[in-house]
Parts: C-alpha cells; structure tokens; sequence
C-alpha cells in the first residue's frame, strides 16, 4: 500500500486493525504518524482513547495490552507506537497480529530499517495486514518530489530556485518539506517561489553554493571556484564540507556516466534533470575532462574525504583542504 492509499483511506474513515509503516525514508512514517494522531480521532475522543508509545520505553506485553483496551465514548482508539526499531523482542507481538481487536487502530513506525522477510510476524504483517515500506529517493528524483510537494501546497517554483534547494540540502525530505513550508509562509500573497525567496529565507546564496562552485569546477574556473571557497570558510553554514564532497562525488559521477554512454544525445536522462544550467554544466565538465581525468577526480574525491575526517591530514581546514582539491582537479 502506498503513502497516498493509506491517506486517502483515513481520510474517508475507512480503517484496518494494524499498519506496518517501515524503511529508510523517515519522511513519511513521520507524516503518517502525524496525521494519526491529530486526525483519526477528534478532540473529544482524544483525551480517552488515544495512546502514543516509543518503543524504547515500550515492552511487546505493555503494547498488546494497550491494543487489547477497548474504547470509551468511541467506536474506536488508536495506539501509535513510534521509534519501533528500539523495542526488544518485538516479534512477540505475532500473537497480537494474529488476532487483534478490531476496534483499536494499531500504527507502528519501524524506521531506518525493514522486518526481516524471514520472520513470522513479517510474513503474518504482510498477508493479513497493511505494510508500507519507503524508500530514499535518488537524487534525480527529488526535483519533481520538490516541484509536486509545493504544488501540493498551492505554489509554484522557480527552476533555478528548485535546483538550489535541492543541491543545498540534499536527500532530506524531512528538512525540504520544512523548508518548503518556511518559504511559502512568506510568500504572503505571492505563488511563486524564486530564488531571491530561497536566498533570504531558506539562507542559500544563489551565487555562493554547492552548485554554483559544481559549475566552476566543470568550466574550469578556478577564480570563481576560489571565491565560493573562501564564502564557505567565512560562512560554515553555506558549504559544510561533509555535505560539498558528496555532491561533488555526486556531479562527476554522473560525468562518468555521459562519458560511458557517448551515444546517446539526450544527457538530460543520464544525468536526471532538464534544467539547462545542469546539462550545460554536466556537459561542459564531460568537454574538460576525459574520462581518465573523471575516474582520477573519483579517486581524489575519495583522498579528500578521508582527509576531511583527519585521515592522512594534519588538521587542515575545511577551505584549505576544498581548496587544494579544487586546483587538483583543475590541473
């Protein structure tokens, strides 16, 4: 079942006894345990027949016996049981599984991870239950989740200003969301976000970024690669190095793979996006440099990353060290 199935049912008062919500993506176990537990039940009900647990704090007897209650001044409760993955011994709530009451409406969040598919409760989950197992999204598909979220929210984006969101921040769907939010609530009566908006609200410079310094390196422009480098050292927060490494790992990887697939005449399928500031970037980065260079830049990516956490380097800074890669890369 998916995220949209399952709201929709709530939505429409249409319930089954117990939902398995699991995976890498905190997302939307989140937004599902969100809507649980201010929406399942009004107000009233509430105060009598909601009940939240954590599963650190939570044995399997003290949850079964908290299912078992039956609901007062209701036609039904709803137990959430957040931060599954922590309680002990949870495959002893097969018994509960089996049989549960069907006037409690059981949300289990079971994060970061899967059930083993091996086990019984897993097995029990899946044929008399609904599971729903998230994913992380890859990274060309969180332009159209950006796009589609601030749709979602009555708003449109601007494409330069999506792409610096989402280089900025990278696979966090928790944070984007937050964001995204942020910035519509500031908007006022405007419906289109920009990237000036990104800028001043979300804090991104849109000359001063990750992206802005993928396409200086791809257009071999140490100046203006210098200059971004020496924003980052002064503002931390702009460019962190555990986050810049990564995307730049990310950007020629994807270099490496237009080199691969020579033939084909559309880069925007190979790299993910149609925005033209990315082909252009991507394809000019393909131009200077061959694929030997692309495969040793991987390899001087990796050097670096080791050294950003002390490995084989006396301790320099985080400029210091973007710096120097940036004139190897370059060379």
């Amino acid at each position: 079942m998916s995220f949209d199935k399952i709201l929709a049912d709530w939505q429409k008062n249409t319930f089954k006894p117990i939902y398995w919500l699991e995976g890498e993506e905190p997302y939307y176990i989140d937004h599902l345990m969100l809507y649980a537990e201010h929406h399942l039940l009004s107000d009233a009900e509430k105060e009598f027949n909601l009940t939240v647990m954590y599963g650190r704090d939570t044995d399997w007897a003290m949850l079964i016996n908290a299912c078992r209650r039956y609901p007062m001044f209701a036609d039904k409760q709803v137990v959430l049981l957040k931060e599954a993955q922590q309680m002990k011994d949870i495959e002893k709530l097969e018994t509960y599984i089996e049989n549960p009451l069907i006037s409690t409406i059981l949300v289990v969040g079971y994060k970061e991870k899967k059930l083993d598919g091996r086990l019984k409760i897993a097995r029990l989950l899946k044929q008399k239950h609904e599971v729903f197992t998230t994913r992380r999204l890859y990274d060309n598909e969180l332009p159209v989740w950006v796009k589609q979220t601030a749709q979602n929210m009555g708003y449109t984006i601007q494409p330069k200003a999506l792409v610096l969101l989402v280089d900025a921040i990278g696979n966090d769907l928790n944070r984007l969301y937050n964001e995204i939010e942020k910035l519509t609530l500031n908007l006022k009566s405007r419906k289109e976000i920009t990237e000036d908006d990104v800028e001043e609200y979300v804090g991104i410079s849109k000359e001063f970024n990750v992206f802005e310094l993928q396409s200086a390196i791809a257009q071999k422009n140490m100046s203006k690669a210098i200059k971004i480098i020496q924003y980052f050292d002064a503002n931390p927060k702009a460019g962190p190095l555990q986050l810049v490494l990564p995307a730049i790992h990310g950007f020629f990887c994807r270099v490496l793979m237009i080199h691969s697939d020579s033939g084909s005449k559309n880069p925007a399928s190979i790299i993910g996006s149609n925005h033209p500031n990315a082909i252009a970037d991507h394809t000019a980065a393909a131009k200077n440099y061959s694929p030997q260079k692309t495969q040793q830049i991987l390899l001087l990516l990796h050097e670096y990353n080791l050294k950003s956490i002390g490995i084989h380097d006396a301790g320099s800074s985080g400029a210091d060290l973007l710096k120097e890669l940036a004139s190897k890369i370059m060379l």
